[in-house]
Parts: structure tokens; sequence; C-alpha cells
């Protein structure tokens, strides 16, 4: 029995890769011509063998494809990455040019305390001889000889800080530091060690003291008969434990004229009714602690100079190597 013209225009029949004759309604394969086009033939629009036309949504989707949108993200992230390094690098900087400056200040008042400290231990040497020289054992430990090695040490230190500063030098930073370090845990030994064997150093002292005596009024000792003219004219005493100090070195009842009440030429050679009484050692000692406090706030001053110096030092040697680092 024979379909009718009208049923064979309702089913039709399937294509074939055999047939001759067939045809794909438009843009049936669209979706799948934009997304396998790369791999087989873009330019002639064809999947397995059927060409088909892309239109414009496909050749418009091939501009939006998730890829281009990848490269745009990692664009964004990397912009993004070099501005936070950028960021960071500025802040470096900065923060690295005022703790420079600020240690350049620093070093460089420390630097004219070290001038003002050796001038004025010239100006005693010269002046003054061995002033204030007290000990037998040790005549080269006098205030000028004190004062201008300290001078010269304050100054070498700030001036290795101050060219370090400013030239950004690690080498020189850490040659500062150093430095510092040192000449502050040598101090910080020798309080300890003073504190700990204050017994033992009282002893020696005052031995060393008596031992000094015989050479009041002696050549080449006038920093030694200085100090102990001035101490026994200031704190009003006489000897190192009492005014008896002096007979062992005149073999006679005799004191310096700086041991009278009243300072005439002399005055050494009257009755002991005319003279202090006080010993000079413990005079002295009891001036020490009273003026403890004093004495306390310069050596705390001192030490936080030198932690402030070694702060500054460390923080920009480490600020230069990150510095290095990130702006390299």
């Amino acid at each position: 029995m024979r379909r009718s013209s009208t049923d064979e225009s309702t089913y039709r029949r399937s294509p074939s890769l055999d047939s001759k004759d067939y045809s794909f309604p438009n843009g049936t394969f669209r979706r799948y011509s934009s997304m396998y086009g790369g791999q087989f033939g873009a330019a002639s629009n064809s999947f397995f063998g059927f060409h088909t036309n892309p239109g414009p949504k496909a050749t418009k989707a091939k501009y939006t494809s998730p890829k281009g949108n990848k490269y745009v993200v990692f664009y964004l992230d990397l912009s993004f990455i070099f501005l936070l390094e950028l960021k960071r690098c500025s802040m470096a900087h900065n923060c690295l040019q005022c703790i420079k400056y600020l240690m350049f200040v620093f070093n460089l008042l420390f630097w004219l305390g070290g001038c003002g400290i050796l001038g004025v231990g010239i100006w005693l040497a010269v002046t003054q001889g061995n002033f204030a020289t007290l000990s037998s054992s040790f005549p080269s430990l006098s205030a000028a000889n004190l004062l201008i090695v300290t001078g010269t040490f304050v100054m070498i230190i700030g001036f290795v800080g101050c060219i370090g500063a400013i030239k950004e030098n690690k080498c020189l930073l850490l040659s500062f530091f150093i430095m510092l370090l040192i000449i502050f845990l040598l101090e910080l030994t020798v309080v300890i060690l003073f504190f700990v064997y204050t017994d033992k150093i009282d002893k020696y002292a005052q031995r060393d003291l008596k031992k000094g005596l015989h050479l009041y009024g002696t050549d080449g000792n006038i920093g030694l008969t200085n100090a102990w003219s001035i101490i026994q004219t200031d704190f009003r005493c006489c000897g190192v434990s009492n005014y008896t100090d002096w007979f062992e070195v005149y073999n006679t009842t005799r004191v310096p004229d700086s041991c009278c009440l009243e300072f005439s030429e002399n005055c050494g050679l009257h009755s002991p009714g005319t003279w202090w009484k006080a010993p000079c050692y413990e005079t002295v000692k009891i001036w020490l602690q009273e003026n403890l406090l004093a004495v306390g706030i310069f050596g705390l001053c001192t030490a936080m100079v030198q932690i402030l110096g070694l702060t500054f030092a460390m923080t920009m040697y480490c600020q230069v190597v990150k510095a290095d680092t990130y702006c390299a």
C-alpha cells in the first residue's frame, strides 16, 4: 500500500552519510562548531564532515571564551602583586630613611661629645700634668689620660656610626654595633665585679693609696701631689685612714699644708689641733653614697645612650638588608 504525499511530508527520512541529497536546518551545529572548531578546522567551519555556518553568536563567543578571561585574571593578579611589592619597597625605603637620619644625628652628637672629652683631657694634660693620679700601682691612670682615651674611643665610634648611617654601609653599621656592644659589656662586667668584690676592693684601694702617699711632693709626681691637695682641701680631711698616715711619709709629726684648718705657709708643722681629723677615704666614700642617686642617674643615662645606639645600628642594618632583598 502506497503512502500519500501528505504522509511522506510528515515523516521524512533521516539523512545518512551515504546519501547524496541531505540538508540540515541552518544553525543546527552552531554550538558544536564553536566548541570544536579549533580542533577540527575553524577555517572550513566543518564538524565531522558537516559544513555549518557559525553565525554572529558563535563568532562573538569566540572572543569571550574562558581562555581569554583567564589571561585577564592572571594579568590583574600580577599587577596586584606588583603593586603590593612596590608599596612594601616604598615603605621599607621610607623607614630606612627615617632611621638613617636619626642614627646620623645621634652619632653626630656622640662624636661631638667625644671631641669635647678629648679636648678637656688634652687641656688637663698640658696645664696640670698627670692630674688626679692617686694610685702608685697605676701611675698612668690619671684623669687626663682617662679623658683622652675615652674621648678618642667615643670619637672613633661616633665617626664609624655617622659614615655607616649616611652611606647605608652594612659593614660599617655592623662594626659600630660590635664595638659599642663590647664597650657596653665591659662596663657591665666592671660594675658587677665592683659590687661583688666591694670589701676586697676597699682593702686594696686603701693599701695602694697609703703607698702612694710616699710619692707626695716628689719629682715626676705632680699629678699625685695635686690630687691629694685638692681632695684634702675640698673634703676637709687628712690622710687615708687618719692624719697619722703622713707621719710615716715624713718620719716626723707633720702633715701637708692642705690638711690645715686654715691654710698658711708651713702650717702642717703645727700641732694636730690645727689639722683636719676626718679620714679622706671614708669621707669620699660617704660623699659618693650620699650622691649615689646622681651617680646612678649618670650611669643609667650612659647605658641608655649606648643601648639606643645599639638599637639604631641593628635596626638600620636589618632595614638595609631588607631593602637590598626587596628592591634589588
